[in-house]
């Protein structure tokens, strides 16, 4: 029988069970993908925690690559044989094999690896609706991208450049500011020992910047509004350091008629004619080198824990994978 990653309870690291599961047959609308390799996103850290609620028992994981090993009836999208990729629900690609809705798949080219293709779509597909749906990044922007040497942040931040951007980015220490530096950060701002909103200010000219992108979430959440210039945008797409504690939405008027918003990927690919747009933008950019995606950490699938512990200790950079 197959073996998976499940959650039967909410907690720490411990709680990922390397099991046994029964995989039936995928049902009408369905495909069996064997996976090469699995993403391992932060996102999953939410579910495993309960800071996501999610129906126990349960799968865990958004994000893998293999071949299609059977489909269901009606499936169009993709057929027996294929490469394929993906990213975001149902749950469960912490798995060998598993059972996805098929309109979830994107066929993924020739050119790109397995293992490139798992590291690259959760992060890469935020990168993409961030950079080109919520906020889109022109040419003389100045921009400000939080954890720019975490997975998301890497992306992003060679994306923005290559859209000719100013990027600022912040990190935590002086080896992830040189990752930084190397991934398309004009400027980068440690800050554990600056602070990275005069820094802003004093990069922009006392400007502040386009928009800020920030996965961060509470530690960083005020400095963040108050790097951006008046009507510009604050992404708030995560909260590595905790949620965003209640916001008086007085602030946005009081500091320069701001907009504010908290998107997720879900909404942006809830239609496949939206997941292939973005697809398609991904794999153009990555294909082309202009989005080089380093996968710098990996892992045994059933040592899952140990990836999360790693995670959460901000001991990774850049993209990590779990190999089945």
């Amino acid at each position: 029988m197959p073996h998976a990653i499940r959650i039967n309870q909410t907690g720490g690291p411990e709680v990922l069970a390397w099991e046994e599961v029964d995989l039936p047959a995928p049902a009408p609308g369905e495909a069996t993908v064997r996976h090469h390799a699995v993403g391992l996103n932060y996102i999953d850290t939410y579910h495993r925690t309960g800071l996501y609620p999610v129906p126990l028992p349960s799968g865990i994981g958004l994000e893998g690559a293999g071949i299609v090993e059977a489909v269901g009836a009606g499936v169009s999208e993709v057929k027996v044989g294929d490469r394929v990729a993906y990213a975001g629900g149902p749950l469960g690609a912490y798995a060998e094999v598993r059972n996805i809705p098929a309109h979830r798949l994107l066929v993924l080219p020739d050119s790109i690896a397995f293992e490139t293709g798992a590291a690259m779509m959760l992060q890469g597909l935020t990168a993409a609706y961030l950079l080109r749906k919520t906020y889109r990044v022109q040419a003389g922007d100045a921009v400000l991208i939080h954890a720019a040497a975490g997975g998301v942040g890497l992306l992003a931040c060679q994306w923005a450049k290559a859209l000719g951007a100013t990027v600022i980015g912040t990190v935590g220490s002086p080896t992830k500011a040189e990752l930084a530096r190397a991934h398309g950060c004009d400027h980068v701002i440690n800050y554990s020992t600056e602070n990275f909103t005069q820094r802003v200010r004093d990069i922009t000219g006392g400007e502040g910047v386009a928009v800020v992108y920030d996965g961060v979430g509470k530690d960083t959440f005020m400095g963040s509004l108050d790097s951006l210039r008046p009507m510009g945008m604050m992404v708030s797409y995560g909260n590595a350091s905790g949620p965003v504690p209640p916001v008086d939405l007085i602030l946005l008027s009081q500091k320069g008629s701001l907009f504010l918003t908290r998107p997720t990927l879900m909404n942006y690919t809830a239609k496949r004619a939206d997941l292939v747009e973005l697809g398609d933008e991904l794999f153009a950019a990555v294909t082309s080198g202009r989005v080089p995606v380093e996968v710098n950490q990996r892992y045994a699938l059933k040592d899952a824990a140990q990836a999360h512990r790693d995670l959460e200790a901000r001991k990774t950079t850049g993209s990590t994978i779990l190999l089945p």
